[in-house]
């Protein structure tokens, strides 16, 4: 089996052209003809995760987030270009879904829904095609802004949470998007969410919505945690025998102190 077979299987599935047009996913560094000999996923390339494959023998890596992601200008050994160069050097071919991930129907949001609970979802920015941005959904049941807290930590194992004010009324409906999702929270609004989570919101976005939707920032990294599996889920699907790992690094640039 050619590297170009599992990344046709991932297009299939997240199409290119879906991707936000700041995006850069795709095919990032190698070749497409070679036979692979095992596909390591991750959320984040770094030196350790090329240096993973190497040692497991997988001649691909699929991230979630682009490691080209602006122009290089130079290759040499500040921290992106070493990495390449490692890649090439190896033969490791690396390739990214990422936005075009995000705004599929059964990608990553769809995931993070599953796993919070939610039901009768639909794009929270749905695009005419039927994908979107972000997702939004129900409840079986209606929580407190504290319940709501604690489930999101317990399924998401976060440190701490980040939110606004008490809400004042329990959360029925939910409206979510892994990763950088604060320029949906108005959309969430409208739609008539209750609360909106999202791993980066920063802090000028937390005013004028207490009382008006509760909002939780988990951290970019523990949003999207699960990516790995749903891509671990597409490869094996189409090829059930291929070698696929999901890489045992946590790639997190962010650390906590919760002493």
């Amino acid at each position: 089996m050619k590297i170009r077979e599992v990344i046709d299987a991932l297009e299939r599935f997240a199409p290119l052209p879906l991707q936000d047009d700041y995006d850069n996913s795709g095919l990032q560094v190698g070749t497409t003809e070679t036979e692979v000999s095992g596909v390591l996923l991750c959320l984040d390339v770094t030196r350790q995760v090329v240096d993973e494959a190497m040692r497991n023998g997988c001649n691909l890596i699929v991230s979630h987030h682009p490691l080209l992601f602006r122009p290089l200008k130079r290759l040499t050994d500040d921290s992106i270009g070493s990495i390449v160069m490692d890649a090439v050097k190896a033969g490791i071919t690396i390739y990214a879904s990422h936005t075009n991930l995000d705004n599929v129907a059964e990608g990553v949001n769809m995931r993070i829904a599953r796993i919070l609970g939610i039901t009768d979802v639909k794009p929270l920015d749905e695009h005419p095609d039927g994908n979107g941005a972000g997702i939004i959904g129900t409840f079986p049941q209606p929580l407190s802004g504290q319940e709501l807290l604690a489930l999101i930590k317990e399924r998401f194992g976060v440190a701490c949470i980040r939110h606004n004010g008490e809400l004042g009324r329990p959360v029925r409906r939910m409206a979510l998007c892994g990763g950088s999702g604060a320029f949906l929270i108005e959309k969430a609004v409208a739609a008539g969410a209750d609360a909106f989570m999202t791993g980066e919101i920063g802090y000028h976005r937390f005013f004028g919505f207490d009382g008006v939707i509760k909002l939780v920032e988990t951290g970019h990294y523990e949003s999207e945690q699960y990516t790995v599996e749903l891509l671990k889920d597409i490869i094996r699907g189409n090829y059930p025998s291929l070698k696929v790992l999901m890489t045992g690094l946590n790639t997190n640039p962010v650390h906590y102190f919760t002493e």
